[in-house]
């Protein structure tokens, strides 16, 4: 595979005005802290991005029928980066970049949370597709990473869905801890960036299925940043809480 597009890195003082620049408008969002950001990549990354992304038949996707066909069904990811073989170049490095010191250094300067670490295996992250009526419902995350003995503090969600349509559904769905109403509906537009804070309170998901045309699914690059000591007000498990709202 010839390597011909050259690879990207962040400007650091700019991404850490940017960082300084929203951390008011990100903690004091609701339900919980987050903030939408786009056209965040370079034009022409963001399209290098989906261009190297794999397609439905790659082997490093999980088999989604032997999983989660409840709460996650047709929805492709890696679980590990042990399964990022023979990904572009380019996508490795990308995936690298983000988790580098200019991104971490805005992440902190976003949220106000420091100390961050990355999760360079990818434990359930890394690169996601949801196939054509496939959804992810409504929970909060595993936050106690028991591998590296790290605590989960904030999920990157950036998305890679050129012409995406409303009424192909799909929407990121914020809901308020009480889990009476959905607050905050993201689409997963082509060069955006979803940030917030994950913890025992933070529920959301898509759990509307996905109504696109067989050939269209839901690209997305999801990543986990952590730290060595837990938030004295959290409470951590390794569980995935997974939440049955009504239609």
């Amino acid at each position: 595979m010839l390597f011909n597009k050259a690879p990207f890195a962040f400007n650091i003082k700019e991404l850490e005005a940017l960082g300084e620049k929203n951390h008011s408008t990100y903690v004091n969002a609701k339900p919980f802290p987050h903030i939408v950001l786009n056209d965040f990549l370079p034009k022409k990354h963001a399209n290098y991005v989906l261009q190297e992304f794999p397609d439905t038949n790659s082997p490093i996707w999980l088999d989604w029928k032997q999983r989660d066909l409840v709460h996650q069904p047709k929805k492709q990811g890696i679980g590990h980066a042990s399964r990022l073989i023979d990904v572009s170049p380019y996508l490795l490095n990308m995936l690298s970049t983000f988790n580098s010191y200019p991104f971490l250094n805005f992440l902190e300067k976003l949220t106000g949370i420091e100390k961050l670490l990355p999760d360079p295996y990818f434990h359930g992250g890394g690169l996601h597709q949801i196939l054509s009526g496939g959804k992810l419902a409504v929970h909060t995350d595993f936050n106690d990473l028991k591998a590296l003995n790290l605590y989960r503090r904030i999920n990157v969600l950036f998305y890679l869905n050129k012409n995406w349509k409303e009424e192909y559904n799909g929407e990121l769905e914020l809901w308020n801890d009480q889990l009476t109403q959905c607050e905050v509906a993201i689409s997963p537009l082509f060069n955006r960036l979803v940030v917030f804070n994950t913890d025992k309170k933070s529920f959301h998901g898509h759990p509307k299925p996905l109504n696109t045309p067989e050939h269209i699914t839901r690209k997305s690059i999801a990543l986990y940043y952590y730290t060595a000591l837990p938030n004295a007000e959290e409470h951590y498990d390794g569980i995935t809480d997974w939440q049955d709202i009504p239609d």
